[in-house]
């Protein structure tokens, strides 16, 4: 019998393929930056969060008019107000580093990681840096979707110091659960920008994924600002002689739209447990903690 769903998804992502992703990007990203008049701007965020599902009472929104927000992208990186997103305390505790769903997490066993049931990807081609990737193989790993409804900054996910990051230019496939399913190595062919932080938990990898209409990426340690010219060399790395201070819980980054991070760990360091894969996060909320072991468990 034809499994008429899975048809449909196969045939939108063949549509994709052909799609010049990265001209529709371009034009998403010029249109989200371009003013708006103040008397359009609350008829078309409130229409964008009925269709997202936004919720215009949630923390970051509160107490605000929409006419507060001159652009798009204002509305959609906007900021939580202080103290709305309670940090989980403790050097031995991994908080989240972003409000979304937890959709994979496990063992690197040999460097390699789920991407979905059948689909795996390697740490290696995530983060284009086999030295780098030898140091993951064997940790835990964590995949957070964030959907356009969700608040798009990204936080620090330990207490650490950023010591260097790799820009990797990619594709822009969408990263929503359908191209997931159907898009081998996904996350190893999208754009993405890896930050690595040092700490108490020891190194952590910190890759913010792009997608479609997500090429532009920000990071607040840096003025690093990937699909936006002048472009940054093609896989570019920088290591920083200081390493720059970033608390846990403190903003690390945004995304100029939706999409999704994945988060490395050493072998040994961090156990992932009382969470599901399909469950509901935020920034701040307890992800995992230190191991008491060589490798960690991860919860089903």
């Amino acid at each position: 019998m034809l499994d008429w769903q899975r048809l449909r998804e196969r045939a939108a992502i063949d549509v994709l393929r052909w799609t010049p992703k990265g001209a529709l990007s371009h034009t998403i990203g010029w249109l989200a930056r371009r003013e708006l008049p103040r008397g359009l701007r609350a008829s078309v965020y409130s229409q964008f969060a009925r269709c997202t599902g936004i919720d215009l009472a949630s923390p970051e929104l509160a107490g605000s008019s929409l006419d507060d927000f001159p652009r798009f992208d204002d509305f959609f990186t906007r900021a939580l107000p202080a103290g709305s997103r309670p940090i989980a305390s403790g050097d031995d505790v991994v908080v989240s580093p972003c409000d979304g769903v937890l959709s994979e997490m496990g063992i690197a066993e040999g460097g390699r990681m789920l991407q979905c049931k059948g689909r795996d990807y390697t740490a290696s081609g995530l983060l284009a840096d086999s030295t780098e990737a030898r140091a993951f193989e064997g940790g835990a790993f964590a995949t957070l979707y964030l959907a356009p409804r969700n608040y798009h900054r990204v936080h620090a996910p330990t207490g650490d110091a950023v010591v260097g990051y790799r820009h990797i230019p990619g594709a822009l496939f969408p990263v929503n659960p359908i191209s997931v399913r159907h898009v081998a190595g996904l996350f190893s062919i999208n754009e993405r920008l890896v930050t690595y932080l040092e700490g108490p938990l020891g190194r952590v990898a910190v890759v913010m994924v792009a997608a479609t209409g997500v090429g532009h990426i920000t990071v607040s340690y840096d003025a690093i600002e990937t699909h936006r010219k002048p472009r940054p060399p093609r896989n570019f790395a920088q290591r920083y002689a200081r390493p720059r201070p970033l608390a846990k819980g403190a903003e690390l980054g945004m995304f100029h739209l939706g999409s999704t991070v994945i988060l490395l760990f050493q072998p040994g360091r961090v156990t992932l447990a009382g969470l599901e894969r399909g469950s509901i996060v935020q920034v701040g909320q307890p992800l995992g903690r230190r191991s008491a072991g060589r490798s960690g468990e991860v919860a089903a």
